[in-house]
């Protein structure tokens, strides 16, 4: 799991631009819709809005962007029809990628996810490919301290997480799928700060790359998630402390 935690801080490494920013609300949005379209306007009853409503918080969203997106996927504005899709990849070195998207368009989506794995060295696999490689988890990242993250591990624990990964500074909490909601509450009973939760594709084995071709495998990961039409992407390579160490100067 730990390549999982390695990736997270790649990305906090990397920062957010505003044009990256505006991508990310934009696709924030577009999970507040399909939420409400699968389960209806009412959080109390939607366990996938409720998470959605969370993870926008997390990331700063205005609450007035998240009412409209919720009344446009009520019927109140837009009637563009977004469809799920997974499209499983092979990186660098056979390594193991998993793309969630929300597409209006299936094929223009598909075009561009195989665009940005070829441009990558990677190409797209048979469905079913490299799916068997990842199992749902729910994943929460605490911001820790070396004073209080064995305390809140414990808590994690205690509350039903399966697992606990301490880094410098942050911790990743992993649930069972059903189990993030209310592990979660209790660590948001207690002075733990939460930077995310989400449900996520959690690699049941990482592979570790030489520093060249785990830089080629974080341009890759990139490109894919820089798609307008891709919510998130996962993979299974575990990035050494060298290639980490490059990326933070770099950021």
């Amino acid at each position: 799991m730990s390549g999982h935690s390695k990736w997270s801080k790649i990305k906090r490494q990397k920062g957010v631009t505003d044009i990256k920013k505006g991508q990310l609300f934009t696709k924030l949005g577009r999970e507040l819709m399909v939420a409400v379209r699968e389960g209806g306007a009412d959080p109390s009853h939607n366990f996938r809005l409720r998470l959605a409503i969370q993870k926008c918080r997390d990331n700063n969203m205005p609450m007035d962007n998240v009412n409209t997106a919720i009344k446009r996927a009520s019927g109140e504005g837009s009637n563009t029809q977004l469809a799920e899709a997974t499209f499983e990849g092979y990186g660098p070195s056979g390594t193991a990628i998993l793309v969630q998207a929300l597409t209006d368009n299936r094929n223009r989506t598909l075009q561009e996810i195989r665009g940005a794995f070829s441009r990558g060295g990677g190409n797209l696999a048979e469905a079913g490919g490299v799916a068997w490689l990842f199992e749902s988890k729910g994943v929460i990242t605490l911001e820790t301290t070396a004073d209080n993250a064995e305390e809140l591990a414990l808590l994690a624990i205690d509350a039903g997480a399966e697992d606990v990964k301490i880094e410098k500074d942050f911790t990743e909490v992993y649930t069972r799928p059903q189990m993030l909601e209310s592990v979660r509450k209790a660590l948001d009973g207690s002075k733990a700060k939460v930077a995310s939760a989400e449900l996520s594709m959690i690699p049941k084995t990482m592979v570790g790359l030489g520093e060249e071709e785990a830089l080629r495998a974080v341009k890759l990961l990139d490109r894919l998630e820089e798609l307008d039409d891709v919510q998130r992407v996962f993979s299974n390579v575990d990035f050494s402390d060298a290639v980490m160490e490059k990326i933070r100067v770099k950021a």
